[in-house]
């Protein structure tokens, strides 16, 4: 008797102290097995554990007679077996030829050129990037790599997992053609049980970590009482019944089936001919409700080519001509809840498109419900450093909480990013601004909000983020909301395409921080460096030097000169100016050149002087105008200040001078002012060298000058002049 092709047997996986696989055995002689089960019941393990990625404590795994438990999984793929991540796995910055080059050189008759053959819409995007590809073409390029090993084997984990309905009927006719030829055998995770039936010969289903019963697919598709007591499809009450945490779908807005429907009928027309039954004019599959879709008993669908004849494309006429130069391999992204915003998303979509720019649309949803985005919310979530069970909780404030997160993380691993659109209420504003914070100024980034003309601060932070007033709730499209979201659609198209080239893009850019009481300081630096560098300079009251620190970060600035540290005085003192215990953060991550000094360490914001807390009155306060008072700070406020900038500039690795103005640290800091307290300043100024460990690099200097003399400010531009080489 032949070996199978592949031979599971009693294999176990824990993750810690869980016990994730428990003893599945399994075996594959030919065509395709499917393994189907709910979410959580160990089945992407299962490839995992055959793959190598993850450790197997007790089993075995044989591959054509050859065990293969323990190998590395490149290992395991010499040994031909192929695999179709979940969620696709494509590199976003590698091109769709790179792709293929990258994986193939294995001998046998899977070459590029015959994925091309096979897969004529990869071929016409070759040159495009992996985040610039539509789910259908991300799964053509991970099914397209993975043949390319010439496996005997073919694993694929969820193959149609946030794919348009139509296109999900094209990878299970192309997973029956590969079944049905000698040369590969599939071993199929789906979670659509439709596809599943329809594909395999046989089915496996696994419950906690075992397969509970393998049986023909055809046995399993006719008995749906079966299919309730096994896999618990249209079951709400045992536990051990397998149950979908999806709520039901709702039909689709004209405009998004509509939409949907044209994005199917373009990728049918690329679909490979080994895919297509062209011959069959309906395709029946057995459908049962999934957490892709309510479902039926049968569902007919035309077919592909009947379907696609029948489309009406959208020949609207672009409303604009945009430079190509600014926009190739750049995209407009529409993030947002695509379950209830989706026909206000899709408005965005389409406006944005006809102005002749590329667009990606990412669902940030979590309430499971399927998604007609190019980005679902799986691919979204999965990008939480906890995975996507941390996002997918079943209560909305850390549902929304974690999926922001997973956006923040996932928007910076996308190459194509042109600017960021979203449209929403206080949780999609909540969900999109975060990922908006963390691009780097000078992206494009509008959030078009229903609280925009409120406090936005907590959105809007440091960053350079556009937020316009939705005036209706964003809810349809009305006579108002259709004007509001065109004219956000437009703004962004028009960052996006036409980006001016700066002035000053020739010279290099530094960042200062001034507050009233060192601005002739800051004034006098300006005026040495202006004609060399382009001077940004920054006010110190907390929103300020974020701002700066952002650039940084952005990677915008040449050199920081930080003159006026005085946000550490309101962090430290619960004034109202802090910039928070992220201030210096950006320089030590960067490495950027520093030169610093004590710049008004010797005053606390606060607000009009009836709002300064009650320990606080006593003390020696300055009304600077009727909205701010500023409180002197004393000797011990002043040592726990430079101990915490001491630490700071210790974790500063790259070229750093700090400089020390011993006659005073403001304009009110001097002989006959109201501030002039040198103990307090010599506090603070001995901290500094007590704490800073200095070296060829960090270095300290005091100078007997106050910090507004002429003399300081020389000072401070030598220096500057020094670390940048």
């Amino acid at each position: 008797m032949a070996e199978p092709v592949i031979q599971v047997t009693d294999l176990h996986v824990y993750y810690g102290q869980s016990h994730a696989l428990q003893g599945v055995t399994l075996r594959l002689d030919g065509g395709v097995l499917a393994v189907v089960g709910r979410n959580g019941m160990g089945k992407t393990t299962l490839c995992n554990a055959i793959m190598g990625m993850v450790r197997a404590q007790r089993g075995s795994v044989r591959v054509l007679g050859k065990d293969i438990l323990g190998f590395a999984p490149n290992d395991v793929v010499a040994h031909r077996v192929g695999y179709v991540p979940q969620g696709r796995r494509v590199w976003p910055s590698l091109s769709v030829d790179e792709h293929l080059r990258l994986a193939s050189g294995s001998k046998g008759p899977w070459t590029v050129e015959r994925v091309y053959e096979a897969f004529p819409r990869l071929k016409e995007r070759r040159n495009n990037g992996g985040g610039q590809l539509s789910g259908g073409e991300q799964q053509m390029l991970a099914i397209g790599r993975a043949l390319l090993a010439n496996p005997r084997l073919l694993i694929m984990d969820e193959p149609t997992e946030g794919l348009a309905p139509v296109i999900v009927e094209q990878v299970a006719a192309m997973l029956k053609r590969l079944g049905g030829e000698a040369e590969i055998s599939v071993l199929l995770v789906e979670q659509n049980l439709g596809v599943a039936l329809d594909v395999a010969s046989r089915v496996a289903v696994m419950v906690n970590g075992r397969i509970a019963r393998e049986l023909p697919s055809a046995e399993l598709a006719r008995d749906a009482e079966l299919q309730r007591r096994l896999i618990g499809v249209g079951s709400h009450g045992h536990e051990d019944e397998v149950t979908t945490d999806a709520a039901p779908m709702a039909e689709p807005e004209p405009e998004v089936r509509a939409y949907v429907v044209r994005r199917a009928a373009a990728e049918i027309a690329s679909v490979p001919t080994i895919d297509l039954p062209m011959e069959e004019p309906v395709v029946s599959i057995a459908r049962a409700p999934t957490r892709w879709g309510s479902g039926s008993r049968t569902a007919a669908r035309p077919a592909p080519d009947s379907l696609a004849s029948a489309l009406v494309e959208d020949t609207a006429p672009r409303e604009m001509a945009v430079p190509i130069a600014q926009t190739v391999g750049r995209a407009a992204y529409i993030a947002g809840t695509f379950d209830t915003k989706a026909k206000e998303l899709f408005f965005l979509k389409n406006r944005i498109e006809k102005l002749g720019l590329s667009t990606v649309t990412v669902d940030l949803s979590t309430s499971g419900r399927p998604s007609p985005a190019d980005v679902g919310p799986q691919e979204v979530a999965r990008h939480h450093p906890k995975g996507t069970a941390a996002v997918f909780t079943g209560d909305r404030g850390s549902s929304v909480a974690a999926m922001a997160e997973a956006f923040e993380r996932f928007i910076l691993t996308r190459r194509d990013v042109g600017g960021l659109i979203s449209a929403g209420g206080s949780g999609a504003t909540a969900l999109a601004t975060p990922a908006m914070r963390r691009l780097a100024v000078g992206v494009p980034k509008v959030m078009v909000s229903t609280v925009a003309s409120g406090d936005v601060k907590g959105y809007v932070g440091p960053s350079d983020l556009c937020m316009m007033h939705s005036v209706t709730d964003v809810q349809g499209i009305n006579r108002i909301s259709e004007q509001v979201l065109s004219n956000a659609a437009h703004a962004l198209a028009g960052m996006i395409a036409h980006r001016p080239r700066s002035v000053m893009a020739d010279k290099p850019a530094v960042g200062l921080t001034m507050f009233g009481v060192t601005t002739p300081c800051v004034q006098m630096v300006q005026r040495a460096l202006e004609e060399r560098y382009d001077c940004l300079v920054f006010h110190a009251t907390g929103t300020g030097s974020q701002s700066m620190e952002k650039l940084v970060d952005s990677r915008l600035l040449a050199g920081v000169i930080d003159v006026t540290t005085t946000e550490v005085a309101d962090l430290l003192m619960g004034g109202v100016m802090s910039a928070g215990e992220g201030r210096l953060e950006s320089i030590i991550r960067s490495r950027v050149p520093y030169v610093g000094s004590c710049g008004a360490l010797d005053m606390v914001n606060w607000g009009p002087i009836d709002t300064v807390p009650a320990q606080y009155k006593g003390r020696n306060l300055y009304r600077h105008n009727p909205q701010v008072t500023l409180m002197r700070t004393t000797a011990e406020e002043n040592a726990r200040m430079g101990r915490w900038i001491g630490e700071k500039l210790n974790r500063m690795d790259g070229p750093v001078r700090f400089l020390i103005p011993e006659s005073g640290v403001s304009l009110i800091d001097a002989p006959g002012k109201p501030f002039h307290d040198p103990a307090a300043d010599a506090a603070l100024f001995r901290a500094l060298e007590e704490t800073v460990r200095t070296n060829a690099n960090r270095k300290l200097v005091r100078l007997p000058l106050n910090i507004n003399d002429p003399a300081f400010a020389e000072a401070l531009v030598k220096a500057f002049e020094e670390v940048m080489g």
